[in-house]
């Protein structure tokens, strides 16, 4: 009875919840209704036709997400007064709450906002390039090629700093792979759906028997690393995803005119000068890439490459330069809101995230199919 009690939700706590989802329902509905403007800029050479519609929600999106920051600062089990929180955190380091400020909270607060945004990228891209809206990496399998390679490397007790490439090796490789069982005269979405459900099983059994094979105190720690939690992330973490970052997201921008040229069809594409094949493989390494930064970090987390990119496409429509950025930032907002959530909803007991984009997740995901199958 006890235990009921120790974790069951506060009124308090639940309420903030309802009032937080009210105002992501109210925001949505006013975000679809703001009118489509556009501007074209011209710099010497360069031109480019801008989106204000577009612009405006990515600033919209990151005040948010700078206002949710600040909140994971002060929040915890350790409760800090917010400016003391922004003080030690920013200009005053050394003091007081140095430790928990720096060490344990801020750290967990920027990979959650650079996990979120690879995984949200990583899924707009697949889900363009494929014309699926089903298609993530966590669902074809690219997390399960990453996570089975990151196990090994946990459970064999290898050096850790060989996590993140071992992920990439594997997410990459399995996306070769799907890729090319899934290539007959061309690739559909659906065909390449279901050659990488079969794909992510495999890896799944695969993942299991090593989870068996090695002893306990190894399998525990990649137990845990599998559910999906910012538990315990460094700023080695940061750093490993900042880089990333940097380095994909111009690539994944100038491949992204490449990509709607890929959505008119292969013919047309090839007729207008694309190279196809070679361009599609580009896009999906990246894409591949993106959710490798993630899973090295934080685990293979589910739904967030295919709840966020859906919901974008809904309210600004089919994938731009800057749609593909407002993608990421709304990622970062939503993975950040999910850690705060698993964090407080059950305090002082901490939920992995992965459990939280989970139970939000899973219900989307059945509706999007619904619809995608009524389509059909």
């Amino acid at each position: 009875m006890n235990l009921l009690t120790l974790t069951s939700p506060s009124l308090q706590t639940l309420s903030y919840m309802v009032i937080a989802i009210v105002s992501v329902g109210i925001t949505i509905s006013f975000s679809r209704r703001i009118s489509i403007s556009q501007r074209s800029l011209r710099r010497g050479s360069f031109s480019s036709l801008t989106d204000l519609r577009v612009l405006r929600l990515c600033i919209g999106t990151v005040a948010l997400t700078v206002l949710l920051a600040l909140i994971g600062l002060e929040v915890g089990e350790y409760p800090i007064p917010g400016f003391e929180a922004i003080k030690t955190a920013f200009w005053n380091r050394g003091g007081e709450f140095d430790f928990i400020v720096n060490s344990l909270r801020f750290p967990r607060v920027v990979a959650a906002l650079l996990a979120g945004f690879c995984l949200a990228t990583s899924g707009a891209l697949f889900q363009s390039l494929l014309g699926n809206p089903l298609v993530s990496p966590d669902v074809i399998g690219i997390n399960s090629g990453a996570a089975l390679c990151a196990v090994f490397v946990l459970t064999a007790g290898a050096d850790l700093s060989v996590l993140p490439w071992a992920a990439f090796l594997g997410a990459v490789l399995t996306a070769v792979v799907i890729y090319l069982l899934a290539w007959k005269q061309g690739i559909s979405g659906s065909r390449l759906v279901l050659v990488g459900i079969g794909i992510n099983a495999l890896l799944a059994s695969g993942i299991t028997y090593l989870m068996v094979k090695y002893p306990i105190e190894r399998v525990v720690a990649a137990a845990r690393w599998q559910i999906g939690s910012l538990f315990g992330s460094s700023w080695a973490d940061v750093r490993i995803l900042a880089l990333g970052v940097v380095v994909l997201t111009p690539l994944a921008l100038f491949l992204v005119p490449k990509l709607r040229l890929l959505q008119l069809g292969d013919e047309l594409a090839t007729g207008l000068g694309s190279r196809v094949e070679m361009q599609r493989m580009a896009i999906i390494v990246v894409a591949s890439a993106y959710a490798a930064l993630a899973v090295a970090v934080i685990g293979p987390l589910g739904f967030v490459a295919l709840l966020v990119p859906h919901m974008v496409r809904l309210i600004v429509g089919s994938l731009t330069g800057g749609v593909l950025l407002l993608t990421g930032f709304v990622g970062a907002l939503f993975l950040l809101g999910c850690d705060l959530i698993a964090q407080q909803l059950f305090a002082p007991t901490t939920l992995p995230v992965g459990v939280v984009t989970a139970a939000l997740g899973g219900p989307y995901f059945l509706f999007i199919l619904v619809r995608y199958n009524r389509a059909l």
